[in-house]
Formats: structure tokens, C-alpha cells, sequence
């Protein structure tokens, strides 16, 4: 399945993405299950065919919102896969996994203009093609041989940095408001390809600047899922983004960071391509 959340004639809704159109959730299930992570709270994930009704929507006429309203986590791996680092002056031991967290507003959906960071921050802002995970059930303290029972599904993923302010802090430098976007919708496990198998690739104004497989991952994801859980309780619709391959704008010579009007897609195969032009900065 692939399930998107969106606001269809003033209402949020979610549904199941058929070709070019939509299959929204019942009203009568909309009202017990009132988002997807509602959804996928009660353990119903499965049963969201049932769901929805027989009437579809076309997708140009909706607002895509990202696939999980209000996630309680979204957890991003650093430095997962081999390429240099792209502030200057900074290394990594990459034998540990590296872990940062992101709020839910530093993200926008599908379509939606990415915001340019004001003055200096904008002078390195830059874009990291990922591919994210969410979580469809509770797990603590998984085996990673288990892990990948715990995966609802997979989305693509602009993981997009202000590389100067890294230097102040990872946080700071991966936190501006709407600076990066996930999308366009929930890809359910059971159709897509295995993780390892997955090609992600990254174009800013249609040229490729990125272009890798899941299976070059210095940690795989049953690993990264295990790890995590070691710390905190994984919950339903919870992202893990996965981390971001070589190419990225800060780790080129010359740097080749975004600018106002650029246009990013992160497409990922067997899940979907994610597209969003860049704002003009804004006072």
C-alpha cells in the first residue's frame, strides 16, 4: 500500500494512494481513527483497505501533508554511509552510530516550498537525500534479527542542513523551520523492495547529484533499529532517516549549496520521488 496524509476541501484526511488518484478513510473510520498515526497506534494498519471508501479523489486536487502528522520521534542517522564530512574542519569516528533528532516543524510535505534560511544561514544550506523509515509497532530492546518486524513502511526524505551552523551545534544546524521535507507518502513494506535493494537518488534542477543503493549503509537498518531501541521506546510512526550518501552540496569542491528557486527531488525506488522548490528567504 502507499497511504498519504492531506487536506482535501478544508478537512485533513488520509487514504490509500491508487496511480492518480486517492481512496480517502471512511467518515465513519476517519472518526475513530482520525490520522495515521492514529491509525497506526491501534495496531490497524492492515485493515485500512476496508476502510476506505469506494469514492476516490484525483491527487492534483489535494494538499499532501507529511505521511505522519506529529510523529513522537524523528531520529536521523549521521554519517551512515562513506564520503567525507561536509563541514569543514569536523570528523566523526564512523565505528559508533551517530544520532541527532529533528522537530516535526523543520519538515514540510510533497510539493511544498522549502524555506531558505535568512542572511548567513542561508549561505550553506544544503540538501541530503535519504531514505526514512517508520516504525509500525512498539519496540524496546529488539534483536536486530527482529527488527524489521517492527517497520511499517518507507518514505523519501530531503534531510536538509545549514552546514555553518552545524559548527554551533549538530541540533542547531539541522533544526531551521521547514528546512527539509519527507514524503510524498507511506510506502507499506510488503511492496517495496528490501531496504538494501533500494535506489536512492537526489537531482537538484535535474541534475543528479546523488546516486546510491541502501545496501552501501555503513550500519544496516535491522542494526540502527536495535540500536535505538537500546535507548528509547520506538513508537508507532516514529521516522528513523537512514542517513545520506555522498555528493551533498557541502561535501563538493566547489561547495554547491542550494539557492532560492532550486528545485530538489529525492526519488527512491519502489517508495517515490519527493519534489520541492526552494523559497526566497523570507523576514
Amino acid at each position: 500500500m502507499k497511504i498519504a496524509s492531506f487536506i482535501h476541501e478544508g478537512r485533513a484526511l488520509y487514504g490509500l494512494v491508487d496511480g492518480e488518484s486517492l481512496r480517502p478513510v471512511s467518515d465513519a473510520k476517519l472518526a475513530v481513527y482520525p490520522t495515521l498515526r492514529a491509525l497506526l497506534d491501534a495496531g490497524t494498519l492492515a485493515d485500512l483497505p476496508s476502510f476506505c471508501g469506494a469514492k476516490s479523489v484525483p491527487l492534483a486536487s489535494v494538499q499532501l501533508l507529511p505521511p505522519v502528522p506529529n510523529p513522537s520521534k524523528i531520529l536521523c542517522i549521521g554519517l551512515n554511509y562513506k564520503k567525507p564530512y561536509p563541514v569543514p574542519g569536523t570528523t566523526f569516528d564512523t565505528d559508533n552510530i551517530v544520532i541527532f533528532g529533528r522537530h516535526d516543524d523543520s519538515f514540510v510535505a510533497q510539493g511544498q516550498p522549502l524555506e531558505m534560511p535568512l542572511g548567513e544561514a542561508g549561505l550553506s544550506y544544503d540538501f541530503e537525500g535519504e531514505i526514512a523509515v517508520v516504525i509500525g509497532t512498539t519496540c524496546r530492546h529488539v534483536a536486530p534479527d527482529a527488527a524489521l518486524r517492527h517497520v511499517a513502511g518507507y518514505a523519501c526524505m530531503n534531510e536538509g542542513s545549514v552546514r555553518s551552523w552545524q559548527k554551533h551545534s549538530i541540533h542547531a544546524g539541522k533544526n531551521f523551520r521547514a528546512s527539509g521535507a519527507w514524503g510524498p507518502w507511506l510506502a507499506t513494506a510488503d511492496e517495496t523492495a528490501p531496504i538494501e535493494e533500494m535506489r536512492l537518488v537526489t537531482r537538484v534542477n535535474g541534475t543528479v547529484m546523488q546516486d546510491t543503493t541502501g545496501a552501501e549503509m555503513i550500519h544496516d537498518l535491522p542494526k540502527l533499529i536495535s540500536y535505538l531501541s537500546h535507548i528509547t521506546q520506538l513508537n508507532p510512526g516514529d521516522v528513523i532517516a537512514t542517513g545520506s550518501p555522498d555528493g551533498t552540496g557541502g561535501s563538493r569542491n566547489p561547495t554547491a549549496f542550494l539557492k532560492p528557486d532550486d528545485v530538489v527531488e529525492v526519488e527512491v525506488s519502489t517508495v517515490g520521488k519527493l519534489r520541492n522548490p526552494v523559497a526566497h528567504p523570507q523576514t
